[in-house]
């Protein structure tokens, strides 16, 4: 309960605790004789509170953080790594394979280039393609395919690893890398299945859609057109009515792939009444060539018609002029055809001329022996090997339909010189060629046996468009 005295207490310990802080002199005796006369509950409270009277508990030096000790002991107990961020660092993609093909122009070196290979490595896969394969051969088309390893996550940066290419359908061409600079370059035959397929058929309007509606290949038909050239006038000896059997080979990869056409085998035209069946034939010396039931070889010394799937257009004599105007001498045939269709050698001999000819234009004349020549006119260029002097066998492309000159449109128009006279391509007799003899006639006997055999037991071309069409898809 308070009282009036009590609430005096707190005076009077104000007063001596001023007393307190003079008594230090005076010695502990004098302090104990004033708690004894002090009440008790006085004297604990006075000790309580005496700390905060006698100390100085305002924040010191020591308890304030120092920002500049801070650094050091955290680089002292947690060390920096001076890592790099995470998007800084580059990861190329996997290797890959690519198909690529040889575009207008391309060499390999600026077809690697393309595709990201640096120069000097593409020059060291080439140095070592180039024991098995003349780069300079690369075709407009010709498929490579490349093994690649991205040196970055940039596009245009590669390490070629491996390539492989086929310059033909029977041989493959491998190049491996074996160390960072060197590569080597293997050759290999394919091995090639080869499947024999016939058809025939008889030509309504013309033996292009008879053949087609027989499911006979363009290519196996324009063969077999060149293989009758030197006897057969396709413009006017086909008639309706007429008859033709084909057997032909088709070529398929190891895998089953179609790869492409072969040979024909055999060929016969039945014009009429007449049979003019051909044979491939190998002779014991080497000689490949199509013979007749006689064994006389239907190749002749020129061909009457030295371009494929032309239209004969203009025929040999008279006639009117479709430029100046009035009857004029013809003296050759004319065959319409598309610009750059190929141009072919009518026959084995030397290029004697070559260039402008005036109302010719582009002009090529070919000696054949001492009494015949042909000529070729109305070019759109000359192919890269027909040059003065150079000798060219039969079928050799020499040049390419044009419309130069004096010439209304694309054509070519062919002459037959015998003694420096132009004579008509279609009625000119020509020397014929090899006739076998003796032991070659009588394994030539033997051969078309066979060959009869495997056109009957050969299958159908639907069969052949069934597998290409596989590889198709």
């Amino acid at each position: 309960m308070l009282t009036r005295r009590t609430l005096k207490r707190p005076i009077i310990m104000s007063q001596f605790t001023q007393r307190f802080k003079t008594w230090p002199a005076k010695g502990l005796s004098v302090a104990t004789r004033a708690m004894g006369k002090t009440p008790l509950g006085l004297v604990v409270i006075g000790f309580a509170i005496l700390p905060l009277l006698v100390f100085d508990w305002s924040p010191s030096d020591a308890a304030l953080r120092d920002p500049e000790l801070e650094p050091k002991i955290k680089s002292a107990t947690v060390p920096y790594l001076p890592l790099p961020p995470v998007d800084a660092i580059d990861f190329p993609p996997p290797k890959f394979t690519k198909t690529v093909r040889a575009r207008k122009g391309d060499t390999l070196s600026t077809l690697l280039a393309r595709e990201g290979v640096s120069l000097p490595e593409a020059h060291r896969a080439i140095q070592a393609l180039s024991k098995h394969y003349n780069p300079k051969m690369l075709q407009l088309g010709q498929e490579l395919t490349l093994y690649l390893m991205p040196q970055t996550s940039e596009p245009g940066d590669n390490r070629l690893t491996a390539l492989i290419l086929r310059p033909s359908t029977f041989i493959e061409i491998s190049l491996k890398r074996l160390s960072v600079n060197q590569f080597k370059a293997e050759k290999r035959r394919i091995a090639i299945d080869r499947r024999l397929v016939r058809t025939g058929g008889t030509i309504r309007t013309n033996l292009y859609i008879a053949a087609r509606d027989a499911g006979v290949p363009a290519p196996v038909l324009m063969e077999l057109i060149r293989i009758y050239s030197w006897d057969v006038d396709f413009q006017r000896g086909i008639r309706p009515g007429d008859k033709f059997e084909i057997l032909f080979e088709t070529l398929f990869t190891e895998d089953g792939e179609f790869a492409r056409y072969g040979e024909i085998l055999y060929g016969n035209l039945v014009l009429g009444q007449s049979q003019n069946p051909l044979y491939r034939y190998k002779t014991k010396k080497g000689l490949i060539d199509y013979f007749n039931t006689q064994g006389q070889s239907a190749r002749k010394a020129l061909m009457r018609t030295p371009i494929n799937g032309a239209r004969l257009s203009s025929g040999f004599g008279k006639r009117r002029h479709p430029i100046l105007g009035y009857t004029k001498m013809h003296r050759g045939l004319d065959f319409a055809a598309p610009r750059g269709t190929p141009i072919y050698a009518a026959g084995d001999g030397v290029i004697v001329r070559r260039g402008r000819n005036g109302g010719y234009g582009h002009y090529i004349r070919i000696r054949h022996n001492s009494d015949f020549e042909t000529a070729y006119a109305h070019l759109s260029r000359y192919h890269a090997r027909a040059k003065i002097g150079r000798r060219v066998r039969q079928g050799q492309i020499i040049g390419f339909v044009g419309t130069t000159g004096r010439s209304t449109g694309p054509h070519l128009h062919y002459e037959i010189l015998r003694h420096n006279r132009q004579v008509n391509p279609l009625r000119v007799k020509m020397p014929s060629g090899t006739k076998l003899r003796d032991k070659e006639l009588a394994r030539f006997e033997s051969f078309k046996d066979k060959t009869t055999e495997q056109y009957a037991t050969a299958s159908r071309p639907a069969k052949v468009a069934h597998s290409a069409g596989r590889k198709a898809n």
